[in-house]
Formats: structure tokens, C-alpha cells, sequence
């Protein structure tokens, strides 16, 4: 990771926060964020079809839930495991929602959104840098900070939706061989982060892939057999990751394995 110094709680660059807003990157994170995406593919999946909502009907419901969750997110002084994956469980229902409704309602081609999704969370990305000076998930202290990361986590998961469909789409892969191509991917990623890559740049790059790892593993597991699928269904897989994901957030509330030590909070990054 390049090289930064961590806010101290109370001064005026972590000013309105204790804490980082964001938990550490262990392996608990990624786990619960591959369950996150999975379970943003089957619900959505789930809402749109199984209980007619439509897209866009769902997309006004879970939009207005996640403007209602961030709102208390931004309100918190610290990083909350149940507050904070609640969001993250939100944000890939909507980016989910975002991507299926420019390519099914409106027609828009996968290419292009993929496109265009690459172009907006690279404009994130470089707005951020430019105010902020680093894009490094442990100095999320502040409330513009904040607003930074969940833009960017947004269009992570609406690019990597884009992203993963349009692959799915071009090579007819089927939901394994998907899953199989982009952890696959990732490993390259953990690869290189072993060689010298960017800290900062592997975990954004391997934030994107696990959204449509997370949606091959969704949809191998719900659909139906005749597709390719081990057909649990859309309530079934949801049903069990999301219980798989509470589990974990509440093992984490209690034991606070990825939260960083305040008195850590102030020395150099390594």
C-alpha cells in the first residue's frame, strides 16, 4: 500500500467521526461481500419477478430503502457491522437494478454500459484523489470521504453487473464456468497485489470482480436445472446467504475482529 497517515480521531481531517467508517479488509470482508452480491443478484431476480414488482417498481422500493439506510450510515460516528452491511447489501440490489434497467428497459447495449459505468467510477475516482489526496479504504473519517467510497462502491457493482453480464453474454460460459473465470481473475489480482501492485488498486479491482462472481454463484445456485442451474430458487438462495451474512456480521459485532484499534488510527500505514 502507498504510503499515508490515518486520521486521529478529533482532529479536524476526521472531524464528526471517532472511528473509520469501514471495517478492515480481512477475509471476512470479502466473504460477506461475495454473499452481499449473491444475494443482490437473487433478490433483485427475486422482487422483479417472483412478487411482480417489475424493475421498476423495484428499483423506487430498494432505492428508497438504501436513501433511508445511508442516511443513518452518514449519522453513525463509527463503523457498525450490522449499519454498514446492511448498505452494502442495498447498494448491490440497486446497482443490480441500474445496470438491468438501462439493458432491458431501455435497450442500452452491454458494451456500452459496461462502458459507461468504467468511465463514471474512474470520474469517482479521480474527483476523490483529487480532493482527497489518496483513495484508501482506512481513512474513511470523514463525511465527504464517506460520500466518496459508497459512489464508488456503487458503480462498482453496477459496472461489474454491466461487466460480468456482458462476458456471460459474449463467451456462453454458463453460471460455473463464469464463477470459475473471474475467481480465477481474482487470484490474478491477489497475485499481483503479492508482486508489487498497488494495494489500493488491487482492492478496487477485486471489489469490482467479486459482483459478478457473487451474481454466477447466485445464479447457479437458483436457476432452474433446465438452465444450467441447481434450482433453489431466487427465495431459497437468498433466504440462506442472507442468513449466512447475518451470522457472520453478528460474530464480527461481537468480537470486533475488523475494527481497527483507535490507538492504530494515527500511526503510518505500512
Amino acid at each position: 500500500m502507498t504510503s499515508e497517515t490515518y486520521s486521529q480521531p478529533g482532529t479536524a481531517r476526521g472531524r464528526g467521526t471517532r472511528w473509520s467508517k469501514v471495517p478492515e479488509v480481512t477475509v471476512f470482508f470479502w466473504v460477506i461481500k461475495i454473499l452481499c452480491t449473491t444475494v443482490g443478484e437473487t433478490a433483485a431476480d427475486f422482487l422483479n419477478g417472483q412478487l411482480g414488482l417489475g424493475l421498476t417498481g423495484t428499483s423506487l422500493v430498494m432505492s428508497l430503502l438504501l436513501v433511508v439506510a445511508l442516511v443513518v450510515q452518514f449519522r453513525a460516528d463509527s463503523y457498525r457491522p450490522v449499519l454498514y452491511w446492511l448498505v452494502v447489501v442495498l447498494v448491490s440490489v440497486v446497482g443490480t437494478l441500474i445496470s438491468d434497467n438501462l439493458t432491458d428497459n431501455l435497450g442500452v447495449p452491454l458494451k456500452v454500459t459496461t462502458a459507461v459505468f468504467a468511465v463514471a467510477l474512474t470520474g469517482v475516482f479521480v474527483t476523490w484523489f483529487r480532493s482527497e489526496r489518496t483513495l484508501s479504504i482506512h481513512s474513511i473519517d470523514t463525511v465527504r470521504r464517506e460520500a466518496f467510497y459508497w459512489a464508488a462502491v456503487l458503480f462498482t457493482f453496477a459496472l461489474g453487473t454491466a461487466a460480468g453480464d456482458l462476458v456471460a453474454e459474449r463467451l456462453s460460459l454458463g453460471y460455473w464456468l463464469s464463477a470459475v473465470l473471474f475467481a480465477l481473475a481474482i487470484g490474478a489480482v491477489w497475485l499481483g497485489h503479492s508482486l508489487g501492485l498497488d494495494a489500493v488498486w488491487s482492492f478496487w479491482i477485486a471489489y469490482v470482480l467479486t459482483r459478478p462472481l457473487g451474481a454466477s454463484l447466485g445464479d447457479y445456485l437458483s436457476q432452474p436445472s433446465d438452465d444450467g442451474g441447481l434450482d433453489l430458487g431466487t427465495v431459497g438462495t437468498s433466504a440462506l446467504f442472507l442468513l449466512v451474512i447475518l451470522a457472520l456480521v453478528v460474530y464480527l459485532t461481537v468480537t470486533r475482529k475488523d475494527v481497527t484499534p483507535q490507538e492504530e488510527l494515527s500511526r503510518p500505514a505500512a
